[in-house]
């Protein structure tokens, strides 16, 4: 049975973490070995600026390529080079930053601190290209008003959770809901407070 860590604290209050969540599970008898981290958008789009194009330049080494520099909310501007037909100045975009991990579907790719065309450069995104929809004709255009160095993942309102598996054996059906396990939990918390243990 999976658990939601979100959806339990519906039911009670506790600030255990979900490692130590599972590990007060299997002492009440409802073995959980396996916490796995869910995510609306995979990666939760860590690493990832909202930015503001400042200048864009054609490449000199290159016939498709553009030079832009990029406020990104920091002290200066950053150089990247974009090859996106739509690029120009004056946009607010989506931007990897340096060390960022990308999910394209199952593939993962890191932007790393590279050259290119003697450029260096992190990325400004498409659509696809951070996990939010297929477009791949150009990059992310957003609203004006989006703040440069804004998070994208506050932007785009990316949620996480945990999922927590617990076995259920035939004889604990009472656990074999949210509002079940709650109840267990609050029945560990009752004891462990009236020992005098420190309460979760």
């Amino acid at each position: 049975m999976n658990i939601s860590y979100k959806w339990l604290k519906r039911y009670i209050d506790f600030s255990l973490s979900p490692k130590e969540l599972a590990a007060a599970f299997t002492s009440l008898g409802l073995e959980c070995d396996q916490v796995e981290e869910v995510e609306s958008i995979r990666g939760g789009l860590r690493g990832i600026i909202i930015g503001k194009v400042l200048t864009c330049t054609e490449h000199p080494d290159s016939d498709h390529l553009h030079i832009t520099t990029v406020d990104l909310g920091g002290e200066k501007p950053e150089q990247i080079v974009c090859g996106a037909p739509n690029v120009a100045a004056g946009q607010t975009v989506v931007v990897a930053t340096v060390g960022t991990h990308l999910w394209m579907g199952d593939k993962e790719i890191t932007i790393k601190k590279s050259k290119i065309r003697g450029v260096e450069s992190g990325m400004i995104c498409a659509e696809d290209e951070i996990g939010i929809g297929s477009g791949h004709d150009g990059i992310m255009v957003l609203p004006d008003d989006v703040k440069p160095g804004t998070p994208a993942a506050e932007y785009f309102n990316v949620e996480s959770d945990y999922c927590l598996e617990v076995e259920l054996t035939p004889n604990r059906v009472d656990a074999a809901s949210h509002y079940g396990c709650a109840r267990d939990l609050k029945a560990l918390f009752t004891r462990q407070q009236a020992l005098g243990e420190h309460p979760a």
